[in-house]
């Protein structure tokens, strides 16, 4: 069997509203990412899919429950631990790309890299360029993204996620923003990453054509899972 990476047990997460109620925007959710997987989070608007993103991504913690990261439990680390583990460990890609308009492509890439909590044993601007390359954007490096077309800010944001060489790639709606035509070509990418390259890849959508393209699907549905394990 293949060994769960990343696995939450029981988890809740709720929030305290303006009138005091409780809101349970996660209900007993028990779910694992297991390495080598192009895993689907699939939910409507509102359904807790990007909450659940961002408690798999260690962007926030569970109000109960377990999360495993590697058998570690996460709940016991300090917010700066924590934060230390992310960067090594996920990668994101978002709807909106979320590229930093004043800067380049080469220096986007980079970013992560300025950030890194330990001393890099790569050189980053050379790491930059391959990934640069390798998703056609040569001749692009010094292009701020409002030259770029949709489809290349997407790629752009993907070299981004894997300069440090995260074991995981969570993918907010990347389709979302981009043409059927250019989507498709963006899920044949992570479908390379995946398989020739060996990434985990988790992605969220709201959309079965993208879920398909996964190799298997959660559902979640009013903070709950619904299908899948």
């Amino acid at each position: 069997m293949t060994k769960s990476m990343i696995k939450l047990d029981s988890v809740w997460k709720e929030y305290t509203l303006g009138d005091g109620s409780i809101f349970e925007a996660l209900k007993n959710v028990s779910v694992e990412i297991r390495r080598g997987e192009m895993l689907g989070i699939v939910g409507t608007s509102g359904s807790g899919k990007s909450t659940l993103m961002h408690l798999v991504g260690l962007l926030d913690k569970p109000s109960r429950g377990t999360i495993l990261v590697n058998d570690q439990d996460v709940s016991k680390l300090s917010d700066d631990e924590a934060s230390t583990l992310r960067s090594e460990f996920v990668g994101f890609v978002f709807q909106q790309f979320n590229l930093i308009p004043k800067l380049t492509v080469l220096e986007n890439v980079m970013l992560p890299t300025v950030y890194a909590r330990k001393k890099l044993a790569f050189g980053p601007e050379k790491r930059a360029l391959e990934l640069i390359a390798r998703f056609g954007l040569s001749g692009k490096e010094d292009s701020t993204p409002n030259k770029l077309s949709g489809g290349q800010q997407q790629r752009v944001a993907i070299a981004r996620a894997l300069i440090m060489s995260p074991q995981l790639i969570l993918a907010d709606e990347p389709t979302g923003n981009l043409d059927s035509k250019t989507g498709n070509e963006i899920l044949d990418l992570f479908s390379e990453l995946n398989k020739k390259d060996g990434v985990t890849l988790a992605i969220v959508t709201h959309e079965e054509t993208v879920a398909k393209r996964t190799s298997r699907r959660i559902h979640i549905h009013d903070g709950a899972v619904i299908k899948g394990k």
